[in-house]
């Protein structure tokens, strides 16, 4: 009996071992053999749009599927794509945009758009309908991530230069291993030109101790508690990460704001090494 006991105690060993074993095998080749990219850098690639959502009268969200339910985008984290269309006069334009979406939104990637009255690109998404192709190439940028590679992130953006830096805070607080802290100033015209509100809302209440968020308006409505202006050098020392070899500033706006900003930023005392412009 106490032989028998012996060879089952034996065998039971055995099929946990095997088990670990297979379980660990997978888990390695999951973590090393990442699934290969729907994106070419070399060439335009089409894609369904299955999904519009107006979200007020000149912005709209844009979901486009990927070949299949598990595709991932193949877009590195803070980096753009290549979107080519038509103008109002049936022109080619190409114009750069950063999704909202990282590749652990498998099977899909979205893009939230502005359309502007008179910008070419923005004809071509005003006309899309679903069931429409948009072709797109990429990945672009020089932006290259690490998890950890900062202590803290400044954020300077202004209108549609959010794109990136939501990107770039969302992968930070979603990765369990990133202890990277987020201080993000937005700045825009008006409370209803501000894009991505409540997923910016909605990682400040997640993540209250790592990410923080200040918005600054030139034409605020009556009763706003947050900035009033333009992006100044005394909110960028309020609201941002002094300076130091274990932080960077990223900035992304029209081109006089980013201008202005890399001004504030060097009066400041900030580095060249320490920003970068996207």
């Amino acid at each position: 009996m106490a032989v028998l006991q012996s060879h089952r105690a034996e065998m039971l060993s055995i099929a946990v071992a095997v088990v670990a074993i297979g379980v660990g095998t997978a888990y390695y080749f999951y973590v090393t053999r990442k699934p290969k990219g729907c994106l070419d850098p070399e060439k335009f690639k089409e894609f369904k749009l299955v999904k519009r959502t107006q979200l007020s009268h000149n912005v709209a969200k844009f979901k486009f599927a990927l070949p299949t339910a598990t595709s991932v985008f193949g877009l590195p984290i803070g980096q753009h794509i290549s979107c080519r269309g038509r103008d109002s006069l049936n022109e080619e334009v190409i114009k750069a945009y950063t999704p909202t979406t990282l590749d652990t939104d498998v099977g899909y990637f979205e893009l939230v758009i502005k359309m502007y009255p008179q910008g070419r690109m923005s004809h071509h998404f005003r006309v899309m309908s679903e069931g429409d192709y948009l072709a797109v190439k990429g990945p672009k940028g020089r932006f290259k991530y690490q998890p950890n590679q900062v202590r803290a992130f400044g954020m300077l953006a202004g209108g549609t230069g959010i794109t990136p830096m939501f990107q770039v805070a969302r992968a930070i607080m979603e990765n369990p291993s990133d202890r990277t802290n987020v201080h993000l100033i937005y700045g825009n015209v008006t409370y209803e030109d501000i894009l991505l509100k409540e997923e910016l809302d909605n990682l400040a209440i997640n993540f209250p101790n790592r990410f923080n968020i200040y918005y600054v308006l030139n034409q605020p409505p009556e009763g706003w508690e947050g900035g009033v202006g333009f992006i100044s050098k005394e909110i960028i020392q309020t609201h941002c990460p002094a300076p130091a070899p274990d932080i960077k500033i990223l900035r992304c706006g029209p081109p006089p704001m980013n201008k202005a900003m890399a001004a504030n930023l060097d009066s400041l005392g900030y580095s060249s090494e320490m920003q970068f412009q996207f």
